[in-house]
């Protein structure tokens, strides 16, 4: 499932733009037919709770910050100098965290790339935003990445990723000072003609604010259904609490309240459209259902069959680099899963996950941060690693960027500025 979301797009683009749903519905029929011919019932009720339990609200989340933060238009005249480029990557960065990488990089890429239109090389721009908005930036709350929320999800409480917030300064400085100085090179390069602003000034102004609002309620569902417990309701086998089922609705509302009372030229301006959420939908619905069976047998601990796995994964610093290293390549959200798993099964083999999920963030801590901050950090090391990255690299192809190939942006990019930041991040946290 993967590997063909990795190479389709490469080897067969034009077939995996208009297969890719059936691609990710043959991977999660090959693996849930067998399965559940073998175990039947049980087999069920995993499919269906992965779908109802993980699935369901993690989508849910990612399409309403998406479709809020398409409502959300930055209008006027902005020139991409490489102090103004830094003060824009601040600021989605510090979005990103509570509004969503995907909200932040939906909300901040067109501005950015209508700011630079006049740069001849902005291709190291729109890599360093995919670096620090669409992934780096979302480490502090459940709102901010995928992985975090299914976390929060798990029992991880909303306000203890905060606790990341050393490793992500660290990270985003360094980060911040390479790129300003990268950008302050290019930006001299550049011909002097190029450089003189001769376009009429038009002041800045933001259309659509009232989806501020949205965002807000899109926040408070999330913290409510956090801090209440109204009990739980069973649906087809599997028990969720009714206060999860309200914030799903809270969350599908706030969506179609921003659709209704957007105006469409607003969203035409910012080039909306729905493929980016419909590609995700369907392929993340074949990665959680594909890593059924590797979820389970990591939960079972050093009593499983890798046993081998979870005795090798020992030190924090295994739990950053390895949980980081599928996040790169595969993918975060359900990387996060498997060695959030992984860790409860270590130390706590045989505990139930909610008794065991206070104990991790406690007596465990500096695992669960390792895990988070791969999670999150390693999401930027290729265009896979997270959600939002693919969403960055289409939108500025289509705005005239050119954009550096799948392998091209592991060995321009990833290896060359993202591993020796990490290397640091290792050296002083774990």
């Amino acid at each position: 499932m993967l590997l063909s979301i990795a190479l389709f797009p490469l080897v067969a683009p034009e077939f995996w733009h208009h297969h890719f749903g059936k691609v990710s519905a043959f991977w999660a029929a090959s693996m849930a037919v067998p399965f559940l011919f073998v175990y039947k019932t049980t087999a069920m009720y995993e499919i269906f709770h992965i779908l109802l339990a993980d699935y369901v609200p993690f989508i849910i989340l990612l399409w309403s910050l998406y479709t809020v933060s398409g409502g959300i238009l930055l209008k006027g005249s902005l020139r991409g100098t490489p102090a103004v480029n830094v003060v824009m990557l601040i600021i989605g960065t510090l979005l990103a965290s509570w509004m969503g990488t995907t909200g932040a990089a939906m909300l901040m890429i067109r501005p950015f790339l209508r700011a630079n239109d006049y740069r001849k090389n902005r291709t190291f721009m729109v890599v360093f935003f995919i670096f620090l908005v669409a992934n780096v930036g979302g480490s502090l709350t459940p709102l901010g990445d995928p992985p975090l929320f299914l976390g929060f999800l798990h029992g991880v409480s909303f306000f203890w990723t905060m606790k990341i917030l050393p490793h992500m300064l660290v990270v985003t400085g360094i980060l911040l000072v390479i790129y300003f100085f990268l950008d302050l090179y290019h930006y001299r390069k550049e011909p002097k003609r190029e450089l003189a602003n001769t376009d009429e000034k038009i002041p800045l102004k933001l259309v659509g604010i009232h989806n501020f609002i949205f965002l807000a309620g899109i926040v408070g569902a999330v913290l409510m259904s956090g801090v209440v417990d109204w009990g739980e309701v069973n649906v087809l086998g599997v028990h969720r609490g009714v206060q999860d089922w309200v914030r799903d609705g809270l969350l599908i509302v706030m969506g179609l309240l921003s659709m209704a009372t957007t105006r469409v030229e607003i969203r035409e301006e910012n080039d909306f459209t729905w493929f980016p959420i419909i590609e995700v939908a369907y392929l993340f619905v074949g990665i959680f259902i594909t890593m059924i069976p590797c979820l389970l047998i990591l939960k079972a601990g050093a009593s499983g069959q890798l046993a081998f796995l979870i005795n090798a994964v020992k030190e924090p610093l295994h739990y950053f680099w390895v949980t980081g290293a599928l996040s790169g390549f595969l993918d975060n959200a359900p990387t996060y899963l498997t060695f959030f798993n992984t860790a409860l099964g270590s130390h706590f083999p045989g505990m139930a996950e909610a008794q065991a999920v206070p104990l991790l963030m406690t007596e465990k801590a500096l695992f669960l941060e390792a895990i988070a901050a791969g999670a999150v950090f390693f999401g930027a090391c290729s265009y896979i690693g997270n959600a939002p990255n693919f969403m960055v690299r289409s939108i500025a192809e289509e705005a005239g960027t050119t954009m550096p190939s799948f392998f091209g942006y592991i060995l321009k990019y990833t290896l060359v500025f993202l591993i020796p930041t990490f290397v640091v991040v290792t050296v002083i946290f774990f």
